[in-house]
């Protein structure tokens, strides 16, 4: 297994995580839905009240994977959680144990933090990834739906009497 080098993004990696976002975007066939620009991630992620968090993985100096993630809160467990919300890998980088690397070092900031719970989601589609999370030890809580409002509809819905 390759090592991989992480490091949390500084605000000159923008360009970098903007690119993968890209390349995750066109992998899962959502392209058409990526609005983020250098601009609103420097915004976003680097400003005083941001609460998401990107670390960046290199190997031979050059970016190979990213994840982002942020906090979450367990009412059940009264502890915070860490939800990552975008793992990606260069294509050409897979099958080097890297993204097994990013999710540990994730694992163990969870743990750093006294967070109950690490949580992600998955496309049902993405069998490669879904067969990855279980030879892990991860749990696919398949009776749980993903809901979630953006958009006209959110808008509509919040002038709603």
């Amino acid at each position: 297994m390759s090592k991989l080098e992480i490091k949390f993004a500084k605000v000159e990696d923008t360009p970098t995580i903007l690119s993968f976002i890209k390349k995750l975007a066109d992998y899962e066939k959502l392209s058409h839905e990526v609005i983020a620009t250098e601009e609103s991630l420097r915004k976003t992620l680097f400003s005083s009240n941001s609460n998401a968090e990107v670390i960046i993985g290199y190997f031979e100096e050059k970016p190979v994977t990213f994840a982002l993630f942020f906090h979450n809160y367990s009412t059940f467990l009264a502890k915070k959680g860490l939800y990552l919300e975008d793992l990606f890998v260069l294509p050409e980088h897979r099958r080097n144990g890297f993204g097994k690397q990013m999710l540990k070092y994730l694992a163990n900031i969870a743990l750093e933090r006294d967070c109950g719970r690490f949580e992600w989601s998955v496309l049902d589609w993405n069998a490669p990834a879904i067969e990855f999370y279980k030879s892990i030890g991860a749990e696919l809580k398949t009776e749980w739906i993903l809901t979630r409002m953006t958009g006209k509809s959110l808008i509509e819905f919040s002038k709603q009497n």
